[in-house]
């Protein structure tokens, strides 16, 4: 049986916009919370991708 589900969403400049703006802040509220927390191994995890990503963290 072959289901298909076509959706053609069409968004606005400023929802795109408010969209772009909360993942913005949704990812670094991950990424220093993350970089602030007492447990080591998390905290080595974001360091790691710091340093992948080319950010200087020292």
């Amino acid at each position: 049986m072959n289901t298909t589900i076509a959706s053609n969403i069409s968004l606005s400049f400023s929802q795109r916009l408010v969209a772009g703006t909360l993942a913005l802040m949704l990812g670094l509220a991950l990424i220093v919370g993350v970089g602030f927390s007492s447990d080591m191994a998390v905290h080595n995890g974001a360091h790691d991708a710091r340093h992948a990503a080319g950010l200087p963290c020292h």
